[in-house]
């Protein structure tokens, strides 16, 4: 399986908003979407994790559930995002089935080099600008902070940047060695930007990530 250069994180004023937004993105052409529910029962997540996984395996799109690896395992997702105050990836790779991705967030090189150390698929790297959809934000890394890190990272695993990106920013920060982008916002707004976003990204499948998983 190969890493899509667009990750679409759900949004929504209700969980129900979210199930509906992931099937706007999937309908409009996304190839990877991730759950990210905060505030709820693991029993309600795992509810609504199963209305995503219905959707997406319809539309034959990838889904990545926030935080909860196991009811990612349980669904059978695609794969776990986690974040810097989630779970150790180490110990959610034991849990997970081998063909399941995990994806780590980072703020800082050193972020970056300890998700390395600890056998991830993709770095999600940001803030890359202010945005609406987290509290406590880390520093703002913007184009310097992305190039200032790719520059000393040399990895072949993909770093998909997140935080508050639009299209007009996608060119300059494919630029900086960024390979990927995560939007929330800018497409739950308008979903018909998922296909300006991929051509952009050039994100046909014969230009994805060429990082492989682990069989």
């Amino acid at each position: 399986m190969i890493i899509p250069k667009l990750h679409y994180i759900s949004q929504g004023t209700s969980p129900k908003e979210h199930i509906e937004n992931i099937q706007k993105a999937c309908t409009s052409g996304a190839e990877l979407v991730q759950l990210r529910l905060k505030d709820l029962s693991e029993k309600k997540i795992l509810k609504l994790a199963n209305e995503a996984r219905e959707i997406t395996s319809h539309f034959q799109t990838r889904l990545i559930i926030n935080d909860y690896y196991k009811i990612a395992k349980a669904i059978k997702a695609d794969g776990v995002h986690l974040g810097l105050t989630d779970a150790c990836p180490t110990m959610a790779r034991k849990e997970l089935y081998n063909w399941q991705i995990i994806g780590g967030t980072a703020n800082t090189l050193q972020d970056c080099e300890l998700l390395l150390d600890k056998e991830i698929d993709y770095i999600s790297l940001g803030p890359f600008r202010e945005t609406t959809t987290k509290e406590n934000l880390r520093p703002i890394l913007g184009l310097k902070g992305y190039t200032a890190i790719t520059d000393i990272l040399k990895t072949p695993i993909p770093i998909i940047g997140v935080g508050g990106i639009n299209i007009e920013d996608v060119e300059a920060i494919l630029e900086t060695g960024i390979s990927g982008i995560a939007v929330s916002g800018s497409i739950t707004r308008n979903f018909n930007s998922i296909r300006t976003f991929n051509q952009l990204l050039k994100a046909s499948s014969t230009e994805e990530q060429p990082h492989s998983f682990k069989s």
